[in-house]
């Protein structure tokens, strides 16, 4: 067994079960220490009990190399205890990507490889990389340059990984009198465009309709996402309110997808938004808003939300290829 999957199939592992980041990354972080080093220096250091002197190595992390290298389930692999995935049923055989993903380069915890790759496991032929916009700080958003500095690295995990394809994306913030947070010349250029509203999720109906009507006119926008900013996990935070029936209703016009948030704290929209959307024609996107490589997995709870909505396959545009993706 290779000692490097195994630390990463448990970080995988404990991403889709929610677990805190800090004792994620220390597998992610043991993994990469341990593609720096040569088959024999790693049996060396096993044989010799050498392996926590490496900086990024600890008990835990030192345990699965030392199984795997036997042969051995890992212990900490045996050991968790994971909540069972619903299943997404023919709905999530049907998913070929996913339309909402972030990497490293604002708030996401992996490199953009490593998303696209855990995405090509899973079965998916292309994902889009949706990292934040520059006025969201805390996530890091992207300015323009590294927004253009980010293209370039796109093209070079394409290169490597065809025929999988990473999309580049963004995902644009809505600001407060529906502007777009990135200037329309570098939308023009990406190949994918998700809105969303991060700030003043309180404000008025009057006021937020308009908001998110003028972003769903923007021509570059293909999926708003998350449109009522609530969470249903933790402390949670109550939904943004709005007219339904006329941002539905532009959505369809625009040929815009409503997003069907699956981060298990969002789970946006709520069920009978979902139904009015729907009802209303709009197309829809299935999408993990993935941070980690194992939260690509959590597609499947949008899956299950789609289908009591009554939304076939015909309406998700998450079952079709990177070329009709791109194709709008």
């Amino acid at each position: 067994m290779d000692p490097a999957r195994a630390l990463r199939d448990i970080a995988f592992r404990l991403e889709r079960s929610g677990e805190p980041t800090y004792r994620v990354r220390a597998f992610r972080q043991a993994a990469a220490v341990v593609d720096g080093l040569s088959s024999k220096e790693l049996e060396s250091r096993v044989q010799a009990g050498t392996l926590q002197a490496l900086k990024g190595i600890g008990k835990a992390t030192a345990g699965v190399i030392e199984d795997a290298l036997q042969g051995r389930t890992p212990a900490y692999a045996a050991k968790l205890d994971e909540a069972a995935l619903p299943d997404g049923g023919p709905l999530r055989a049907a998913l070929r990507g996913d339309c909402h993903t972030h990497s490293e380069w604002s708030d996401g915890g992996s490199p953009i490889r490593e998303m696209a790759e855990a995405a090509r496991s899973l079965g998916h032929e292309w994902i889009v990389l949706t990292d934040h916009s520059p006025r969201l700080t805390v996530a890091r958003g992207l300015s323009a340059e590294r927004l253009r500095d980010q293209m370039i690295e796109v093209a070079q995990v394409n290169e490597a990984l065809a025929p999988f394809r990473v999309l580049h994306g963004i995902e644009v913030d809505i600001l407060d009198d529906g502007a777009l947070d990135q200037t329309e010349e570098l939308l023009a250029q990406l190949d994918f465009v998700v809105a969303s509203v991060h700030s003043k999720l309180r404000m008025p109906a009057p006021e937020m309709t308009p908001r998110l009507l003028a972003a769903v006119a923007n021509p570059h926008v293909r999926v708003l996402g998350h449109c009522t900013g609530r969470l249903v996990g933790g402390r949670g935070r109550p939904e943004s309110e709005f007219d339904a029936e006329k941002v539905f209703t532009a959505c369809r016009e625009h040929g815009v997808a409503v997003e069907i948030n699956a981060r298990p704290e969002r789970l946006d929209p709520p069920m009978r938004l979902l139904r009015r959307a729907a009802a209303l024609g709009c197309d829809f996107a299935i999408d993990s808003d993935a941070h980690a490589p194992g939260q690509l997995d959590w597609q499947v709870y949008g899956c299950v939300r789609a289908h009591e909505a009554g939304l076939g396959p015909d309406r998700i545009v998450n079952t079709r290829s990177a070329e009709a993706v791109l194709a709008g």
